[in-house]
């Protein structure tokens, strides 16, 4: 299936192609959160627009209830603009959400099994896997970025007792 066309037009209104009306910056925050793939073209220009609106979902967010990032987080992203480590950073970001996705998708599904069987157990197995797949995204952040994750989160040797 292809991506939904949503057009931004000069008045500022947003069309969706497929159910054929406008909608609001709200109606393609709902189009996120049911897994909806779509793209936003300037009706004008044909520019793919889709990360502007995409932000403007997340500032709305922010302003709304209870904020995701901390003011020192956002001052932490925006200091990677421009650095030689933007690549890196925004890789490693991307990375963490994916991971942190299919976490909790892995977290639902272990749940739901351990309060079949033995809840105890199951969390801790559970809690062990988390553990190893943080351990490996760092180590791998570490790499790409030419530095070892031994030296940088003060586990130097833990590692090897941990195996």
């Amino acid at each position: 299936m292809s991506k939904r066309i949503i057009k931004k037009y000069p008045n500022r209104r947003l069309y969706d192609t497929v159910e054929s009306k406008y909608i609001t910056v709200d109606g393609v925050r709902k189009l996120v959160l049911k897994g909806i793939d779509f793209c936003v073209v300037d009706k004008k220009s044909g520019e793919d627009i889709t990360r502007t609106i995409l932000l403007q979902i997340i500032l709305e967010q922010e302003e709304d209830g209870e904020p995701m990032f901390s003011s020192d987080a956002l001052t932490r992203i925006i200091r990677f603009y421009g650095d030689a480590a933007q690549g890196l950073a925004s890789s490693f970001l991307d990375r963490s959400l994916n991971m942190f996705a299919e976490q909790q998708d892995l977290f639902r599904t272990q749940l739901h099994e351990a309060i079949r069987k033995h809840p105890l157990t199951a969390l801790t197995e559970l809690t062990q896997q988390n553990l190893q797949l943080w351990r490996k995204m760092q180590d791998d952040f570490f790499k790409g970025s030419g530095m070892s994750s031994r030296e940088n989160t003060g586990t130097k040797g833990k590692r090897e007792e941990d195996n």
